[in-house]
């Protein structure tokens, strides 16, 4: 029972991983976008959409094909999502949680209202594209306890880790890395030795909302086994969350998404709880990251502080 637990966990985590590494390159560009959830709901119904078409086109025997063109597509929409805000906030100058907050709607409607439509034409075929996602080693049926928790999930499980490590080198030991924090600390300062912040803003956000993008595909096609649940939007809240847990480190996100997964699916194996104290479970999360924001904020230190600009719209004109 305890490594089913953490296999599911581990399962679970990565659908976190990839929402919080994605929002963390947003923030260190300075930008605080609140539509992640919105941006994992579209990218998970294009991505299902397109593996929904790929399998009435061959069935399943072009399996490359199956995860390499639902996973372009699905990044492909968050990034035209993250161009989207870019615009809106960058170039028209629009309140940054305003924005965000409205594409999370608009966003989590429009990938109902596509997956209704689908849902007619016999979407469920998805479902037989989902074992593609599933174990990658084929290695699900091993007895032993470490291939069982560690070994045994799909490629996107792994892809979400290496991920979030490159990103935190990225961020720590590259000069474009060291730019974006700087964009995002002091985008006058930035500007002035000669840092297009507009340009890094418009990349760091197209390129954190295609990788929130994908854990959405991958909550759908390999959590969910290819069935559409309407649960993503907080999966996304989640996603934000974490990224206060980890206070704006990818590496760090690699274990606080296997604890924020621990903790949502944590009722799930406590025999004889009631409705309410399932619900009180499911909250632990976001109770963790207040307790981790308080924490930070007392101690004042700066290398656990967020982005000194987040937020902050930048004009050059105002420099």
């Amino acid at each position: 029972m305890i490594a089913a637990f953490l296999k599911s966990a581990i399962r679970l985590s990565a659908t976190f991983l990839f929402g919080s590494t994605g929002e963390i390159i947003i923030e260190k560009g300075g930008h605080l976008n609140l539509g992640i959830p919105g941006v994992m709901s579209v990218g998970a119904a294009c991505g299902c959409i397109a593996e929904f078409y790929m399998v009435r086109a061959f069935g399943t025997s072009a399996p490359f094909m199956l995860l390499a063109i639902p996973i372009l597509v699905t990044l492909l929409t968050g990034a035209l999502m993250g161009l989207l805000f870019s615009f809106l906030t960058v170039t028209l100058r629009a309140n940054q949680n305003v924005v965000g907050l409205a594409m999370t709607t608009f966003g989590v409607g429009l990938a109902g209202y596509l997956i209704t439509k689908m849902q007619s034409q016999n979407f469920i075929i998805i479902t037989r594209a989902s074992k593609f996602y599933l174990n990658l080693f084929n290695l699900a049926g091993n007895d032993n306890w470490f291939v069982k928790i560690f070994l045994s999930h799909g490629i996107l499980v792994y892809i979400a880790i290496i991920l979030a490590i490159v990103v935190q080198i990225i961020l720590s030991k590259t000069r474009v890395g060291l730019n974006l924090r700087a964009v995002g600390e002091n985008p006058a300062t930035a500007d002035a030795a000669g840092i297009n912040v507009t340009k890094y803003r418009y990349v760091s956000t197209c390129v954190g909302c295609a990788i929130s993008a994908l854990g959405g595909l991958f909550c759908i096609m390999d959590y969910m086994g290819g069935n559409w649940e309407y649960i993503l939007e907080g999966y996304g809240w989640l996603s934000i969350a974490l990224v206060i847990f980890t206070m704006w480190r990818p590496a760090l996100a690699i274990p606080g998404s296997f604890i924020f997964g621990g903790l949502y699916i944590l009722s799930s194996y406590i025999d004889g709880v009631t409705f309410a104290q399932m619900e009180i479970i499911n909250i632990l999360p976001y109770a963790v990251a207040i307790v981790v924001l308080i924490i930070t904020s007392i101690f004042g230190k700066k290398n656990v502080q967020p982005p000194a600009a987040l937020g902050l719209s930048y004009f050059r004109e105002e420099r």
